[in-house]
């Protein structure tokens, strides 16, 4: 194990693959489906099993992991020998798993520094591989927590869900509340911005949503590439892969250097809030 240990939660979506070759530790958080809850990636707690429960009008909503979990993650780390750890969970905005690394932290046996990233989905996810390469390159704790502070910032979020309901619901929208009366009517085009889910523009189909996306991405990876920098690009869905698939080929095509494309669903958690057939992209530079 690295000197300094990363850990980061299950709503960053991470490919196992990733997880593993980053050499990260993800944190679950739970799904309650009909007052039953179970850690997220278990058996009923998959991306598809929410987009059913929700197509069937059952009860669904999410949970933080617990403090003993972060505890536990903690001494394990300690035990494996770290000599510190970073803590990298989704947007204290939108979710308690940052005050409980928080607390769990503070009785920990190693420095712990749990850093508020700001963000989700694999903007969390590439934040976390920057942190994991700087840790196995023997990065100290401020070079991990500066790795994964500064691509969390850098990155952007786009994501387009059928309507605003399982946002609504678990009271995931902030801003973007604006857009509830003519939800049913258009498809909502959303961001992340300090933090929180905003509102970017509301588009009237669904392939003008794709298009949209396309052309958000394609300028925000031109951005990225003008500064030489290699770009992280996720193309996210809920229910149906068909529609990401087609995107991230379109947009591999408009890569103007490397990149690290990565096709994946976003977390069961965030699939509660987002609802079926969503889709998203992630341009995140290194």
């Amino acid at each position: 194990m690295a000197d300094v240990a990363v850990f980061t939660d299950s709503t960053a979506s991470l490919p196992l693959d990733r997880v593993v070759r980053a050499g990260l530790g993800v944190i679950p958080l739970q799904v309650v489906i009909d007052g039953r809850s179970r850690a997220e990636g278990a058996t009923g707690a998959s991306p598809e099993a929410v987009a059913e429960a929700i197509r069937t009008g059952r009860r669904v909503s999410t949970s933080r992991p617990a403090i003993d979990e972060f505890a536990a993650a903690y001494r394990s780390a300690a035990e494996a020998g770290a000599t510190a750890a970073v803590v990298l969970p989704m947007s204290a905005r939108m979710s308690g798993t940052f005050d409980a690394a928080t607390v769990a932290a503070r009785a920990a046996p190693i420095p712990v520094r749990v850093i508020d990233t700001g963000t989700l989905a694999m903007a969390l996810g590439f934040a976390a591989i920057s942190a994991g390469t700087a840790a196995a390159g023997g990065g100290d704790l401020d070079r991990v927590a500066a790795a994964a502070a500064g691509r969390a910032a850098a990155a952007e979020t786009y994501f387009v869900v059928d309507d605003l309901e399982q946002l609504r619901r678990g009271g995931r929208i902030g801003a973007a509340a604006a857009l509830l009366g003519s939800a049913l009517a258009v498809k909502p085009l959303l961001t992340l911005v300090d933090g929180e889910i905003r509102p970017r523009e509301r588009v009237r189909t669904a392939n003008r949503a794709r298009i949209r996306l396309e052309e958000l991405a394609t300028v925000a990876m031109a951005k990225a590439y003008a500064t030489g920098r290699r770009v992280g690009l996720a193309v996210h869905y809920l229910d149906d892969p068909a529609p990401a698939e087609e995107l991230a080929f379109r947009l591999q095509r408009r890569a103007e250097g490397p990149l690290d494309l990565v096709i994946t669903p976003v977390s069961a958690v965030l699939g509660v809030h987002t609802g079926p057939r969503t889709l998203g992209v992630v341009v995140s530079p290194e």
